[in-house]
């Protein structure tokens, strides 16, 4: 029985996920060490004035204050390391982690999601922004630990001699407002020079994609100013970081010596007057710097603000849900029947599909055809369940394709685009892409139905052949496109306009091809040439998102408006306007 549903249940929007986190083990053992070396730190001046004192009044070497001494610089030194390491460890760990989760988040979500921001964008975000976000973690794991060092200080201060403490904390509420305004100027100016960032990696990836455009119109001066532009405002968001960190340690230069002072002219007054030792005053004299050596927090600080603004950038990414499935898989032997029941789609408030119904039976063809803008890219997403419609169902053999498991899917339902992209290391690895790999005899057998033998068998290692080292013009990637598609027993095969840059011949001997899975698979054509249409069992013919009319060629072509569909050239629209762009479509072939 065929499930049809009129209206798509609405779809919650998902809990903004936490990024994923490094062990937690990792993270206990950071923040243990960090604290460790503080404290040895905090213990080391106390421990120095104690061994002073008593080698100026006993009249020996007190070899076990030395001792104790050389025990706490030796730990301080040795945690210091281990710090490093582990935190290091720990941040690698936590960015490949992220980006393994953003990398699924963007996989497993609907095309026309994954696809809103421009290539560029999303490669700054999954490379340079994970690493900052990353390191969050570690950073505040040794910042937390590293503010022992100044309260413990100020602690020990004040145990050693109350006016001396009193002089240094007189001082902290400025440092403290140094400190906060730091973070503050920092996270604005970090978010503004990713922004920055973004766009030239964004504006390079557009002139590389079209550079073959950019060379016919002699633009390329045009396009190197057009990508180089933001370099500008780079550097003018670099340099506000670099003056926002430059006026920091300037005032703290001035403020931390100036606070030194006071405390040590505190400190030799009472020494002056017999209220602390002359160990007391080497005490005082390194707990002064520890307490007022804002170096350590200036820089984790503004290692914070980078990866706050990092993690602000990768939350879209991270709150993108997956496309819903369950786990029904289609009855085995189908003849692949294809059914859409009042199938619509909206986009921005633009009706791009309405109420398109038909059937295609088991091992027929249909050939899909209207002028560019129709919706027949948008047709064949839905039709193999790149992406879901709005209202109504689309199933195969009577199941809806919202119900079924998506890696089964895959080897029940194969698609071809106009401009495949071909993944892998090899050429035989890009034809044998999908959920299993094939064997090389039906690689083999895939080559030649889609007449790439020929090509293949000139390059140096045939299929072996790296594909970085195989020169292919569109028609010959076009040819590689479809024989991933006919690799694989498929009962539904979708060809969004699949042999645009081919000749009339090759396209001929793909047609022969085809004609010989007639009973065995159902295939879906987008066309743009009288010849494929009138190769077709049928035609479904949109018109402005709407089916205009069903039929077979000869039928449909007594009407004049259906004639002239094909009367002028009508070349495919890579942004049509009624499907998914391109590069969405392309990264959408092997949906999870």
């Amino acid at each position: 029985m065929t499930h049809i549903r009129t209206t798509a249940p609405p779809r919650p929007s998902p809990p903004r996920p936490s990024p994923p986190r490094p062990g937690r083990a990792l993270i206990a053992l950071l923040v243990l060490c960090s604290t460790a070396g503080a404290l040895a730190a905090v213990a080391l001046p106390a421990a120095l004035g104690r061994t002073l004192d008593r080698a100026v009044t006993g009249g020996g070497i007190p070899w076990a204050g030395l001792a104790l001494c050389a025990a706490l610089t030796a730990a301080d030194a040795g945690l210091d390391a281990l710090v490093a390491l582990l935190g290091g460890t720990s941040t690698a760990t936590r960015t490949a982690r992220l980006r393994t989760e953003v990398l699924d988040r963007l996989l497993r979500a609907a095309p026309r999601d994954a696809g809103a921001l421009p290539p560029g964008d999303l490669t700054t975000r999954v490379t340079a922004n994970t690493a900052d976000a990353a390191s969050v973690p570690v950073t505040a794991a040794t910042a937390v630990p590293g503010a022992l060092l100044p309260i413990g200080a100020a602690v020990a201060l004040l145990l050693i001699d109350p006016w001396t403490g009193l002089a240094l904390l007189a001082g902290l509420p400025a440092a403290v407002l140094l400190l906060r305004a730091l973070l503050r100027r920092s996270a604005d100016a970090a978010a503004e020079y990713q922004r920055e960032q973004a766009l030239v990696a964004t504006r390079l990836t557009e002139a590389l994609d079209g550079i073959a455009t950019v060379r016919a119109a002699g633009t390329a001066a045009r396009e190197h100013t057009r990508i180089t532009e933001p370099l500008g405002r780079l550097a003018a968001h670099g340099r506000r970081t670099w003056r926002i960190q430059g006026t920091a340690t300037g005032q703290a230069a001035v403020l931390m010596p100036l606070l030194t002072v006071v405390v040590l002219a505190v400190a030799g007054t009472r020494l002056a007057a017999d209220a602390i030792t002359v160990g007391d005053l080497l005490a005082v004299s390194r707990y002064a710097v520890l307490a007022l050596g804002l170096g350590v927090l200036t820089s984790a600080l503004g290692a914070l603000a980078r990866g706050r603004a990092a993690a602000a950038r990768l939350d879209p990414l991270l709150a993108l849900a997956p496309v819903p499935h369950r786990s029904l898989g289609l009855p085995p032997g189908g003849p692949g029947t294809l059914e859409l029941r009042n199938v619509g789609m909206v986009r921005d408030g633009r009706t791009l599909l309405q109420g398109i119904t038909f059937t295609v039976p088991g091992g027929t063809s249909a050939a899909v055809v209207g002028r560019s803008g129709a919706g027949k890219s948008l047709l064949a997403a839905v039709a193999g369940r790149l992406t879901d419609p709005d209202t109504g169902t689309v199933a195969v053999d009577g199941v809806p394709l919202d119900g079924t498991d998506p890696v089964r899917l895959r080897h029940d339902v194969t698609y071809a685009f106009a401009r495949p992209a071909l993944l892998g290391t090899t050429v035989e690895d890009a034809v044998a892409l999908g959920p299993d790999r094939p064997g090389s005899d039906a690689v083999d057998t895939a080559l030649r139905d889609a007449s790439a033998d020929g090509f293949i068998a000139l390059l140096p290692a045939g299929a072996r052949t790296p594909l970085a080292e195989a020169p292919l013009s569109g028609g010959e990637y076009q040819r590689l496109g479809l024989a991933r598609a006919f690799v694989r027993s498929a009962r539904l095969l979708v060809l969004d306009d699949a042999t645009s840059s081919l000749d009339t011949v090759t396209e001929a001997r793909i047609q022969q091809a085809l004609s010989r899975r007639a009973g065995t698979c159902t295939r879906l054509v987008v066309a743009h040439r009288i010849a494929t249409a009138a190769a077709a069992d049928r035609v479904v013919w949109l018109d402005g998102g709407r089916l205009r009319a069903t039929g077979s060629h000869a039928e449909l072509w007594r009407d004049p408006e259906y004639r002239a569909v094909f009367s002028t050239p009508d070349p495919p629209d890579p942004t049509d306007p009624g499907g998914l762009p391109a590069r969405s479509l392309a990264t959408a072939e092997e949906p999870s």
